[in-house]
Parts: structure tokens; C-alpha cells; sequence
């Protein structure tokens, strides 16, 4: 992939090594295609145009371009986002998110119907991947769109931008938002910044920067919003999976083997499906995010207290995560939409999971990863005990959850989680990596 001629093709020179190694397990127990993150935040460094409108970062090289993000409060490229970046050149990645038709079709959905919110305006797509968001936003008459994509796949973005004409209205800019700088601020911003459980890859803080460095006052962030959720969940399916088949296997008793499989199954968090039927309680907010307002400083550390009250006899075996974005207008800011917390009064449900009441439900277009929702590659986010623990119905469960960035990878996120209930405390401490 990296070229041998002198001529970069569009490659940052920092990219052009291959990380020594990529440090990153699975967080899941099941195989499936890693998420990577799509770019950074502000600007800075002047950019190079190779024609088509194709453009390389960091070619002003009187400074290494993380030294030019450090002077500027930016954050620098370590060599985990190189890691990061590498393998999101992977088709693999792309393919999958694509073809996700519920991300896609919402995302252009969204586009849409905000089309006179693009139609002529300037548009930047914050880690563009195959460009598919901004040639969206090209295709509902965007008059200049900014591609911005740390990874190489970037090179790979502007061939099918070329391919459907409209280099001329799309600048694919390679290189981190960090260490790239375009000479006009945009009306829209449009990013796919979702992470597994949210939060995770610390994507959001390359939008913010963008946000703050580019966009209009007045201007259009897609998606506007965000509600990561959790719930205790029962799944007596799983646990009998990886756990109790141990019990007997072929009629030999490896009951030793438990303790190494409750280790391997249940140590980091699990990305898989549940349903609607798995949810024991009401839905808790963890952290409801306003793009037009959020700091940056807002996602290193957040807190949350919880208390749940079960709906039913079951065994208590974990806890799950989804999220949903909305794609609201600046001026539709809490004007539709009003998170119900537990205990809220009449609760509209479907399979015991809270939702969003509305003024006028078609006013807010949604993307739901919840689990009584059409799947996503996304699937629900699951920290489960080694120990499930038996709940009545109306038993009260709560605690204390705190997500943080790891300080060696801002990208991993620490999980501390605090929980009590009939009479009993635990500590559930874990790494999405």
C-alpha cells in the first residue's frame, strides 16, 4: 500500500511506517471486525495539494507535526493513534459500518432532511472513512465539502470521490484534523464518531476541536446528541454457554476449568446482542451529550449513581450499554426531546426498555443501538459478574459507575463499576481496550 517512488500519493510522511505492533485484544470473546477511529480535532498545519482535490497534511515540516498540536493545546499523535489509524485502513472496517443499513440509511436520512441546512453551505465530514457521509452531503447540494481521514484510506476516498465526479466539490484531506487547516470556517459538520458504549475510541473530542476551530456560530452538527443508557440485564443463555459447559464435557468433569472461564468470558466488557426480554429494569442515563456545547475536558471522567428496581425474578448477571444519537438543528437544543430517568411517571416501553417522549416524534430523526431496536454493528456493550446473583421482583439494585480515559491510550476506557443489592457490595473493575 505505501508507495515506492518518490511521490507520496497523498501519504503522510509520519504514516508511512508501520507501527511495530498493534497492542489491541478484542473486547469481545467472540470474533468480529474491530472500530478504529476516523481523525482528529483542530487545525494548525498547512496543507499540500496533489490535485483532484486531494490534499496531505503536515507537509510544512519546519516542526513534527505532534509538536505543532502540543504548542496549540492539541492533542499530539502517540503511537497508539498510529496503531489506530493503520488499521483503519482495513476494508473490513468499512464494509461492515456500510453495511449497516440501519447507521447508513439514518445517517442519510439525516442528511436530508437537512438539506437546506447543506444545500450551498460548506461541509466538513470529520474521518470520512470511504467518504460515503460527504458525497451524502455533496449529493443533497453541499457547495464545498472537507473529507478529513487520518488513516490511508483517505487515498482510497478520493478515488471514489474522482470516480463520481465530484472532485470538485470534495477536498479529501489526509491526515489528522489535529494537524490540518482549511482557509474557511463550514456551516455543517457531519461525523460517524460512535464508539462502542458511546464513548469508547475518544472519537467526540476530534469533533469538539473541529466544532470549536470551524464551525459557524449558528452552524449544524450531525449527529447533535447523544444518550449512552445502561440497565441490569439477565442472560442466562450466555453464562450457560461459557460457563457450565465446563460442568461436563463429555461426561468428564472440568469443573476446574471454571475459574479460567469465568477470566476469559467475563474480564473485559463483551460487544454482542441481547433483547428487550434480557432487561431486568427501567433504563438509567449515564451521560447525555450536547455537541454544540460539550468541552472536551467533559470526556476524560464520567460519573454516574444509579438505582434500578428489578421487574422480575431472574439472576442479576450483568450490566448492558447502548446509546442513541439524534440529528438536531442548534435551535431544536432540549425543544423536543426529555430523557425519563427510572421512576419517571408512565414511562412509554417496548420490552421494558424506556424510550424518548416526543412532542411531535417525526421531528427528530433517531439512531437506536437498543436492544429492542433494529441491530446495529454496534450491538449492545456487556460487563458481566463471574457470579450471577439471584433478584426478586421489586428488589433494588444500585451503585456507582465511572467511565474514564486510560492514561496510557486516551483511545482505551477504564470501567469502574459499584454495585449492591439485597444485602450484598461488589466491585467490578475492567478495560475496554
Amino acid at each position: 500500500m505505501y508507495p515506492s517512488s518518490g511521490h507520496t500519493n497523498g501519504y503522510h510522511d509520519q504514516q508511512q511506517q508501520q507501527p511495530e505492533q498493534q497492542r489491541f485484544v478484542t473486547t469481545a470473546q467472540r470474533p468480529r471486525v474491530r472500530r478504529g477511529p476516523r481523525g482528529g480535532g483542530g487545525g494548525g498545519v498547512r496543507s499540500r495539494d496533489y490535485g483532484d482535490g486531494f490534499r496531505v497534511s503536515g507537509e510544512d515540516n519546519s516542526q513534527p507535526p505532534s509538536q505543532q498540536a502540543e504548542q496549540q493545546n492539541l492533542a499530539p499523535c502517540t503511537d497508539f493513534d498510529k496503531a489506530y489509524f493503520h488499521s483503519y485502513a482495513h476494508v473490513g472496517i468499512h464494509e461492515e459500518m456500510i453495511k449497516d443499513r440501519v447507521r447508513t440509511d439514518t445517517y442519510r436520512s439525516a442528511i436530508l432532511q437537512h438539506q437546506r441546512h447543506i444545500e450551498g453551505k460548506v461541509v466538513m465530514d470529520v474521518g470520512c472513512g470511504t467518504g460515503i457521509l460527504a458525497i451524502f452531503c455533496a449529493q443533497a447540494g453541499a457547495k464545498r465539502v472537507y473529507a478529513v481521514d487520518a488513516s490511508d484510506i483517505a487515498v482510497q476516498a478520493n478515488e471514489v470521490v474522482r470516480a463520481n465526479n465530484l472532485s470538485d466539490r470534495i477536498i479529501v484531506l489526509h491526515g489528522r484534523v489535529e494537524d490540518v487547516e482549511i482557509d474557511e470556517e463550514v456551516d455543517v459538520i457531519v461525523s460517524e464518531w460512535m464508539g462502542y458504549m458511546l464513548l469508547y475510541e475518544s472519537m467526540l473530542g476530534s469533533v469538539i476541536t473541529a466544532r470549536d476551530r470551524w464551525l459557524k456560530p449558528g452552524g449544524l452538527i450531525l449527529p447533535s446528541h447523544a444518550t449512552l443508557y445502561m440497565a441490569p440485564i439477565t442472560h442466562p443463555d450466555r453464562y450457560t454457554e461459557s460457563i457450565d459447559f465446563w460442568r461436563n464435557v463429555y461426561g468428564i468433569d472440568m469443573s476446574a476449568m471454571l475459574p479460567l472461564a469465568k477470566q476469559c468470558a467475563f474480564e473485559e466488557p463483551s460487544v454482542e446482542t441481547i433483547n428487550g426480554e434480557n432487561v431486568l429494569t427501567w433504563p438509567h442515563v449515564v451521560k447525555y451529550v450536547d455537541c454544540y456545547t460539550l468541552q472536551i475536558y467533559e470526556l476524560e471522567s464520567v460519573t454516574t449513581r444509579f438505582q434500578f428496581k428489578s421487574m422480575m425474578r431472574a439472576p442479576f448477571h450483568g450490566f448492558a450499554f447502548w446509546f442513541d444519537v439524534e440529528f438536531n438543528g442548534p435551535a431544536n437544543v432540549n425543544a423536543n426531546a426529555q430523557i425519563l430517568l427510572p421512576g419517571s411517571p408512565n414511562p412509554p416501553s417496548l420490552d421494558g426498555v424506556v424510550k424518548k417522549k416526543r412532542t411531535n416524534p417525526s421531528d427528530t430523526l433517531i439512531l437506536s443501538t437498543a436492544p429492542e431496536d433494529p441491530p446495529t454493528h454496534w450491538q449492545q456493550t456487556l460487563i458481566y459478574f463471574y457470579e450471577p446473583m439471584e433478584v426478586e421482583q421489586d428488589q433494588v439494585i444500585e451503585g456507582s459507575l465511572t467511565l474514564s480515559q486510560s492514561k496510557e491510550n486516551r483511545r482505551f476506557m477504564n470501567i469502574h463499576l459499584e454495585y449492591s443489592s439485597g444485602g450484598r457490595s461488589f466491585v467490578k473493575e475492567s478495560v475496554m481496550r
